[in-house]
């Protein structure tokens, strides 16, 4: 039996050959954040002079990335990417997903945008039917906290406060438990609507459009259907 960390190993790696016959000299990679986008990093790494950069979804990944001689660029100097790769706290059959568990979710989100394609790496344990039983993070300017909360709770969820914790951007998380997200694209334009919400970690309008999945038999490869 395999760990889920080798398991999350084996999955970064098979991401950098799904990727690299993809890339060109000249193109700019996405990259996300987290455990097995770490590892996706430190394996992609050796293959830098086959691609021209990325942009990188938090100081995390960009200390990461830089340590091991990858161009980091700012997005602002960069018009499109193919693709962005990145992991997932849930993903389900839809290739609809949650993230935000490591605090970069509206980055993530914003890098994400910008690519035409968006390969989610992960193992089999974050496979769901139904999103929500990790707690969704909602990213919240501070001073609307309280307001975000309650409408939450009027939706059935159980908001807390991820503490001692600030964004990248300066702002704080809600986690909400408590959760059973069947129509996932419906809720993020919900959540999205409320004042004082930076970001949802619902990824759901704009999903993966492909995901690589490690199990215990391999590396199983799904497409979006609505790709």
């Amino acid at each position: 039996m395999f760990t889920q960390s080798e398991l999350k190993a084996q999955v970064a790696q098979a991401a950098v050959e799904f990727v690299l016959p993809r890339l060109q000299l000249s193109s700019v990679l996405g990259v996300g954040t987290g455990s097995t986008v770490d590892l996706f990093i430190d394996a992609i790494a050796v293959h830098k002079h086959l691609f021209n950069g990325a942009v990188s979804s938090s100081e995390r990944s960009t200390r990461r990335m830089q340590k091991l001689g990858i161009n980091v660029y700012d997005l602002n100097k960069v018009e499109s990417m193919v693709w962005y790769v990145d992991g997932a706290d849930e993903i389900n059959s839809e290739l609809e997903m949650i993230k935000g568990g490591g605090g970069a979710l509206t980055r993530e989100k914003i890098v994400a945008s910008v690519a035409e394609h968006f390969l989610c790496i992960a193992d089999d344990t974050k496979e769901v039917a139904v999103l929500g039983d990790f707690p969704l993070p909602i990213e919240v300017i501070p001073m609307a906290r309280e307001s975000v909360a309650r409408q939450l709770r009027m939706l059935g969820g159980e908001p807390r406060l991820r503490e001692g914790f600030t964004t990248d951007n300066g702002c704080q998380i809600l986690d909400v438990a408590g959760l059973r997200i069947a129509q996932a694209k419906e809720f993020e334009e919900q959540i999205n609507n409320m004042p004082g919400v930076v970001c949802c970690g619902l990824f759901a309008l704009k999903g993966a459009t492909t995901a690589l999945i490690a199990s215990q038999t391999g590396i199983v490869q799904r497409e979006s259907p609505a790709a």
